[in-house]
C-alpha cells in the first residue's frame, strides 16, 4: 500500500495543479447546467433538451467525487506543506466541504423517488445553500489567486533572483547584504482590488441570497410567499370566492414550505371577460361556465401535500375546490372515454390522467389555497391538484377538461418525463 501511495505522489506539485484545474471545470459545468435547469425562461426554451441537460448535470456531479478521492490520497503530504499557512488550510477544508456537500445532496436529489419527498426537500435546501455560499467563494478565490493579485511572498514559485540569492547564501554560509527596505503601505493595491472584488460579489449576490433565504424560512417581515404573490396577482376576476368555514380557518394549519414558480410560458392573466371553464369531449353533458357561475358550484376542503419533481415540497396545504370525480359524474362519462385531458389557459401546457386516477378522492379542481384565492403565479384562478403525483400533473391555469379515447402525451412527458408520476413514499 505504501508503494502505491508513493507512486501516486510522484510529481506531487503537477498533480495538485491538474486536480485544481479539473475541479474548476467541474464546478463551472455544474454551475452553468444548474442555473439553466432552475431558470424559468430556460425551462420552456430548452424543451426536451432540458432532460438531457439534467442528465449531464447528474453525470458530472457523480464524476466530481473522483478528483476529491484522488486528492485525499495526496492530502497528507499537502497538509504538511501548509503547516505555516492557515488560510490555505482553511481554503482546502472549505473546498472539500463544498464538493462533498454538493455530491451528497445531489445524490439524494437524483434518487428522490427512493428517498421520498421529505429527504429530497431537505437535500434541495442544502444543495441551494451550498451553491449560494460556494459559487461566490470559488469565484472570489479564483480571481484573487491570479498571479497579478497574489502577494509575492505567498506565491508557490518565487522569482529566480531570490532563489539564486538563497543558493549563494547557502554555499557561503554568510547572509547576503540587504538593500534598504521601503516602508510597506498599510493597504496595498492588491489588497484593495481583492476587497473590491469581495464587495462587488456581496452587492451582486447578496440581495438575491437574502430573498432566497427569506423564502426558505417561510417569511420576510412576516409576509408569506403566497401573500406576496397575492399582492402581485395578475388576475382580475370578481368577485373573490368566499371561503368555506374549514378553509377560512385553514384546517391544515397553514402551508409549510414555499412554492417555486416554474412555467413554460409567460404567466397568463385572466378577467371575467376572458376566463371560462369547459368540460367536453366524450361526455353526456357538456358545460361551459363563466367565473360567477363557476363559483356557484359546490366546493369541499381538503388538506394535502404538494411535491415537485425537482425536489421541493409544500406540506399541509388547505385546498378548497371541486373534486374532479364530482365534475366528471356531473358531465356523465361516455363508455368510449379512456383518458381525461387537461388544458392550461396558457394555450400550451396539457397533461392527462386515466379514468381510474381521475376517480381518486383527493384529485381536486382547486379555487382557493389556505382560505385565499390562488394567485396567478401559482396557477390561479383555478388549477388541478393531484396530491399523490408530482406537480407536473397538477395543471396550472386550468380552463378545460376533455374526455378522449386512447392516450395523450402531456407537455413534459413529450420531453422525457415519466407518465408514472406517483410520489415515492418510502
Amino acid at each position: 500500500m505504501k508503494g502505491i501511495l508513493e507512486g501516486l505522489r510522484k510529481g506531487f506539485g503537477k498533480k495538485l495543479v491538474a486536480l485544481h484545474a479539473w475541479n474548476g471545470w467541474i464546478v463551472v459545468i455544474l454551475a452553468l447546467t444548474g442555473l439553466l435547469l432552475v431558470g424559468g425562461f430556460w425551462r420552456g426554451l430548452l424543451g426536451e433538451g432540458r432532460v438531457w441537460l439534467k442528465w449531464l448535470h447528474i453525470a458530472v456531479g457523480i464524476a466530481s467525487i473522483l478528483p476529491v478521492l484522488y486528492y485525499l490520497l495526496l492530502a497528507g503530504k499537502h497538509w504538511k506543506q501548509l503547516r505555516q499557512k492557515p488560510w490555505q488550510r482553511f481554503n482546502v477544508i472549505m473546498v472539500l466541504a463544498l464538493l462533498l456537500g454538493w455530491f451528497g445532496s445531489g445524490v439524494l436529489l437524483w434518487q428522490f423517488k427512493a428517498v421520498g419527498p421529505r429527504v429530497s426537500n431537505a437535500a434541495l435546501t442544502v444543495h441551494d445553500l451550498l451553491t449560494w455560499i460556494g459559487l461566490p467563494y470559488i469565484i472570489y478565490h479564483s480571481l484573487t489567486r491570479t498571479k497579478w493579485l497574489k502577494e509575492p511572498a505567498r506565491r508557490s514559485i518565487q522569482p529566480e533572483v531570490r532563489s539564486a540569492a538563497a543558493g549563494k547564501e547557502a554555499e557561503t554560509g554568510a547572509k547576503q547584504p540587504q538593500g534598504p527596505t521601503s516602508p510597506q503601505p498599510v493597504y496595498t493595491r492588491r489588497a484593495f482590488i481583492r476587497g473590491a472584488i469581495g464587495v462587488g460579489l456581496a452587492v451582486t449576490v447578496g440581495p438575491t441570497f437574502l430573498k432566497w433565504l427569506g423564502s426558505s424560512l417561510g417569511s420576510i417581515g412576516g409576509t408569506s410567499t403566497v401573500d406576496r404573490l397575492l399582492e402581485e396577482n395578475a388576475n382580475r376576476l370578481v368577485p373573490n370566492p368566499v371561503p368555506l368555514p374549514a378553509s377560512a380557518q385553514v384546517v391544515g394549519g397553514g402551508a409549510q414550505g414555499h412554492f417555486r414558480v416554474y412555467t413554460v410560458t409567460d404567466i397568463p392573466s385572466f378577467s371575467n371577460e376572458n376566463w371560462s371553464f369547459t368540460i367536453d369531449g366524450l361526455v353526456n353533458n357538456k358545460f361551459k361556465w363563466g367565473w360567477e357561475d363557476f363559483l356557484k358550484l359546490e366546493r369541499t376542503v381538503q388538506v394535502s401535500d404538494f411535491h415537485c419533481v425537482t425536489g421541493w415540497s409544500v406540506y399541509k396545504n388547505t385546498w378548497e375546490g371541486i373534486p374532479l370525480r364530482v365534475l366528471l359524474k356531473k358531465a356523465g362519462v361516455k363508455p368510449g372515454a379512456q383518458t381525461v385531458k387537461f388544458y392550461s389557459g396558457d394555450g400550451v401546457y396539457t397533461d392527462t390522467l386515466t379514468l381510474e386516477q381521475a376517480d381518486l378522492e383527493d384529485v381536486m379542481v382547486a379555487v382557493m389555497h389556505d382560505g385565499k384565492p390562488i394567485p396567478s403565479d401559482l396557477g390561479g384562478p383555478v388549477r388541478l391538484i393531484v396530491p399523490k403525483m408530482y406537480a407536473y400533473k397538477s395543471v396550472k391555469w386550468l380552463t378545460r377538461i376533455e374526455l378522449i379515447e386512447g392516450e395523450h402525451v402531456g407537455y413534459w412527458e413529450q420531453r422525457g418525463y415519466s407518465n408514472d408520476a406517483w410520489v415515492g413514499l418510502s
